[in-house]
């Protein structure tokens, strides 16, 4: 499957269930405060975007509908055999979808591309001890997860990682997934959380961790939390990684093998 035959497999996939491509800014003035990714600023001008996902859900909460987007995001820092700074992201929120419904989807769309198979389901806490916290619970997290084989969903993660994600009403962490496939991870996705109060909660919680950590403050993004006021619907939304999709799909062992053009 050439790179240009995968994207359109991936529109195919999404015209047929009456999905709609979207085209937001990849250059905006804000960013995430997520604390382990860095955004690329541009002086002047704002940041790369990290994520379509602050203006596809400013669209939602306008009543935008299931919608996608496939294409550049950009992170600082970020190079290796699973990484690049600009890469190709898929991303896509469905209304009236819970994340277990849009675990049933991005299954379907892995098996369109990688052929058919089933996948098994763990809980985050069946892969790292319940005494290990901060830097030392992700790292375990990350050996585990490399240890997986075959399509495995990672579900309920903890309250501390739940990211955008609601919190499951048992009390049994976030409802959050990921999703990894031979040992890496492929997507990450939510049942998302809108209620403003909350993510400023976390934004601010995120921006202290980011204090700590010696990096810069990332201010909050007014016009996203003015649309989560509004009303986002009830949604869940996941970014899959393209570019280890298609590492996955022809057995490439090293990212810099997948791109047509190098940053």
């Amino acid at each position: 499957m050439a790179r240009s035959h995968l994207l359109a497999t991936i529109r195919r996939f999404f015209e047929q269930r009456g999905v709609i491509e979207v085209q937001t800014p990849v250059l905006m003035p804000f960013t995430v405060t997520e604390p382990m990714i860095d955004s690329i600023e541009v002086p002047g001008y704002g940041w790369l975007q990290v994520s379509p996902e602050y203006p596809m859900k400013r669209l939602l909460a306008a009543g935008a509908g299931a919608i996608y987007q496939l294409g550049p995001v950009f992170r600082d820092g970020e190079r290796g055999r699973w990484h690049n700074p600009e890469f190709t992201l898929l991303e896509w929120y469905r209304p009236g979808f819970d994340d277990v419904a849009l675990m049933n989807e991005v299954a379907a769309l892995v098996n369109d591309v990688l052929g058919y198979s089933t996948y098994d389901y763990r809980r985050y806490h069946t892969l790292v001890p319940s005494r290990l916290e901060g830097d030392d619970a992700d790292l375990a997290y990350a050996e585990a997860c490399a240890a997986l084989s075959g399509r495995v969903f990672v579900t309920h993660f903890p309250k501390a990682q739940a990211s955008l994600a609601q919190l499951h009403p048992d009390g049994q962490g976030a409802a959050r997934f990921e999703l990894i496939v031979d040992g890496v991870e492929i997507a990450n996705g939510y049942f998302e959380n809108g209620d403003v109060s909350e993510l400023k909660n976390r934004f601010e919680a995120d921006n202290q961790r980011r204090r700590a950590l010696g990096k810069k403050e990332s201010a909050l993004d007014d016009a996203f939390l003015a649309a989560m006021h509004a009303g986002l619907p009830v949604v869940s939304g996941v970014a899959l990684g393209v570019d280890r999709l298609f590492m996955l799909k022809h057995g490439i062992t090293h990212m810099d093998q997948a791109l047509t053009f190098r940053v």
